[in-house]
């Protein structure tokens, strides 16, 4: 056995995020503000609702920055340097074969009904998490592929078990999907599960759930088992936190600016100047794993040619998307993973804007202009349509702008906007043609999550046996240095197989008030509040 401790993890090869701000502010650190003041109820602004109050089946982002905060995971993963490193485990041992994890886990930790945490807890929270499903936990269940059981070799320790290697498993232990929670609430049936009396050992709890409308979080008393990347020890400063959701940027902005909210998400490039002007700051970080993109359906339509999921890779001006609805803190996609997920590679010229060669391509496999411009090819038209929804507020925008990008080069592309539930539904039904969105992970496994066949396999696809030995191999491979290469040589794959258009990196752009102080994202570019605190009040 290969015996791990602390931050001594190798396979993790890259740092996970990078922290910048924009505007007056001075990053997520209150430098100027003194020593942390204790006390207080932060007041935040989501974008979206959140969708279930279980860590387990939480998706997007604006449900994980709620979730996160109820519940711990076995590791934590450094936002700085992508190390793995403690939180309720103090220890862990890895087999040479990938294949069994053990974790010893921190004594005297309990679960907010009093409950304490034992290997019980950690054999019950797998359990369910499987008991969900693909379709309930789609992330949680992709890490736990292969998973045979977990033991409970004593009351502190938990060994998990898997039928074939899993490198990538350390990583997602420290993901909110496989957070621990409490027999209560791992009892329960899968229905019941988001009503917002979820229990985990997390800094805070829930002290209401409204669905769809708010969330508030008050502080863990006596909370002492905080992760090894947090700043302080003991309980958060915090006394609550109220979650409320306004899904209009500019009425987001001018709650922040008029004292009615303490931080907003997804703070636009021309909310800035407001923020500014009230001496806020806008914290932004690039999201790990998927950019912004389209997973193509194979099976339909004029997407079951090849010729024309290649044509469309270079007809898109990612550049212009970025500079005409973003802003300076947003990048253009470059590859099939975000920059700065570990394992990426750049693939910008094979993403290089080039109409006529998008065109030539069109024209060699015989797609030729009809009378309106747009494309046929033995009476079929060029047409396919996207459905997403407005789970990151610029979507509809960026959409709109790809969809004339399209049109310049032949091809008609219809809007589908969805509600969330919605397009959830219709991506495990596979009932799109093509399906917008990004997928969060600091660790390239999320190309098998998203691709293969044993997968999510957003395209309906069917074998490419190139791509699915290279995905299987990266799960079996604990090298750190065969890992990446393997990840790098599936990002070409997906690219060269048309699988994927990607179109811009997703960055989190938190609206902060002035007073607002430590508001920290961690690796997964998500935002942890156990270290935030409110000056002045």
């Amino acid at each position: 056995m290969i015996r791990h401790r602390l931050a001594a993890f190798a396979g993790v090869f890259a740092a996970a995020t990078t922290v910048v701000a924009c505007g007056s502010g001075t990053g997520d650190q209150g430098d100027q503000a003194g020593p942390p003041q204790p006390g207080g109820t932060l007041r935040y602004g989501l974008s979206q609702a959140p969708t279930c109050s279980d860590p387990a089946q939480a998706g997007s982002n604006q449900t994980i920055y709620v979730t996160r905060q109820i519940v711990d995971s076995l590791t934590d993963q450094d936002p700085k340097t992508g190390a793995i490193t403690p939180w309720l485990a103090e220890s862990w041992e890895v087999s040479p074969d990938s294949k069994v994890f053990t974790f010893k886990l921190a004594d005297g930790v309990s679960f907010s009904d009093g409950t304490p945490l034992t290997a019980d807890s950690v054999r019950d929270t797998f359990d369910a998490v499987i008991k969900l499903g693909g379709a309930k936990a789609p992330l949680g269940t992709s890490y736990l592929t292969n998973y045979v059981g977990t033991t409970a070799v004593d009351k502190l320790t938990a060994r998990v078990e898997f039928s074939q290697p899993n490198a990538q498993f350390l990583q997602a232990s420290s993901t909110s999907q496989l957070g621990i929670l409490s027999q209560s609430t791992n009892a329960r049936p899968v229905e019941a599960r988001c009503a917002g009396d979820t229990i985990g050992s997390g800094p805070f709890t829930y002290a209401e759930w409204k669905q769809d409308t708010s969330a508030t979080l008050t502080k863990r008393a006596g909370y002492h088992w905080g992760s090894a990347v947090f700043a302080h020890e003991g309980e958060s400063y915090l006394d609550r936190i109220e979650f409320t959701v306004v899904p209009e940027s500019g009425v987001r902005t001018g709650s922040l600016a008029s004292g009615q909210l303490d931080a907003i998400s997804d703070a636009l490039p021309q909310d800035a100047p407001q923020i500014e002007a009230t001496g806020g700051r806008v914290l932004s970080t690039s999201n790990p794993g998927t950019p912004f993109g389209f997973s193509l359906n194979v099976t339909r339509g004029p997407l079951r040619d090849p010729a024309v999921r290649q044509a469309l890779l270079p007809a898109l001006d990612r550049q212009q998307l970025v500079d005409t609805v973003l802003g300076p803190q947003f990048k253009t996609a470059t590859s099939i993973l975000a920059a700065t997920t570990p394992g990426y590679t750049d693939l910008s010229a094979a993403l290089a804007y080039d109409p006529a060669k998008a065109k030539s391509i069109f024209e060699q496999a015989g797609w030729v202009p009809g009378p309106d411009g747009i494309r046929t090819k033995a009476g079929e038209r060029l047409s396919f349509s996207v459905t997403f929804s407005q789970v990151f507020a610029g979507n509809q925008a960026i959409l709109e702008l790809v969809q004339q990008q399209l049109r310049q080069v032949g091809v008609e592309l219809k809007l589908d906007l969805v509600s969330t539930p919605e397009w959830t539904a219709r991506q495990n039904a596979k009932d799109f043609d093509s399906n917008y969105g990004n997928n969060t992970r600091a660790d390239g496994d999320i190309l098998r999550t998203l691709f293969s066949l044993t997968g999510r396999n957003l395209n309906a696809r069917g074998p490419i046996p190139a791509l699915d030995e290279t995905l299987d191999k990266q799960l079996a491979t604990s090298d750190p240095a065969a890992r990446a290469e393997l990840i790098k040589t599936a990002q070409r794959l997906i690219l060269d197989n048309g699988l994927y258009i990607p179109t811009i990196e997703l960055s989190q752009a938190i609206g902060a008030a002035a007073h607002t102080q430590d508001l920290k994202f961690e690796a997964s570019a998500r935002l942890q509040f156990f270290d935030t605190w409110l000056s002045g009040h």
